[in-house]
């Protein structure tokens, strides 16, 4: 019999809040972080009447706060951020579905637009696998530019054919909380929008 497949979009769905946000203000302070938003408020303005894709404003947000930093700093940030601050922002329902899956021997993928840099830490601790958006480094420095697209959307269903052979699933289950997640809910036998909340 085939095994079973579980897909979990990470922002919104597993955690309360965007993890973006929450990993720039803990890495940089408040201070630094309401300054940049301030800088970064006609391209947040713009976004959010959808003039503006996400993909383009999160690169202007990481080349404001995180472009020329050395990557080695800048994973030593992601490590305490996702020690020390992500553990609080799961939702405890959103794990114990995780567990679940994982106790049931199915496989667990999370699959999300946020950089893997803050996301895989916690992924390695609960033994899940990670999809996620990838940045561009050059000569060990973060640049602020997306390393190929923005994971999410109809890139999830591209990055999940790319890791995954669908066919080798029974049943697919697949829990989202937004329009970025809509493709890949449509490729599951099982969906869940907004489950945990």
């Amino acid at each position: 019999m085939k095994p079973n497949l579980a897909l979990f979009d990470f922002d919104g769905t597993v955690t309360y809040k965007d993890t973006l946000l929450e990993f720039i203000q803990h890495s940089k302070g408040s201070f630094a972080f309401l300054a940049g938003c301030a800088l970064l408020s006609p391209a947040l303005i713009g976004m959010k009447l959808k003039l503006l894709p996400n993909s383009r404003v999160k690169e202007w947000m990481l080349r404001v706060f995180f472009s020329g930093r050395t990557i080695e700093s800048f994973d030593r940030s992601c490590a305490e951020f996702a020690s020390k601050k992500l553990p609080g922002l799961v939702r405890d329902k959103a794990l114990k579905e995780i567990l679940a899956h994982k106790k049931k021997g199915h496989r667990v993928v999370v699959v999300t637009a946020s950089a893997e840099n803050w996301i895989r830490k916690w992924a390695e601790e609960h033994e899940v696998e990670l999809i996620a958006t990838k940045l561009e480094t050059a000569n060990g420095r973060i640049t602020g530019n997306i390393c190929g697209r923005n994971c999410n959307g109809q890139e999830k269903v591209e990055r999940i054919r790319q890791h995954i052979n669908l066919t080798d699933y029974h049943y697919i289950y697949a829990y989202g909380d937004s329009p970025g997640d809509m493709e890949m809910l449509r490729i599951a036998t099982h969906s869940y929008y907004k489950p945990f909340r």
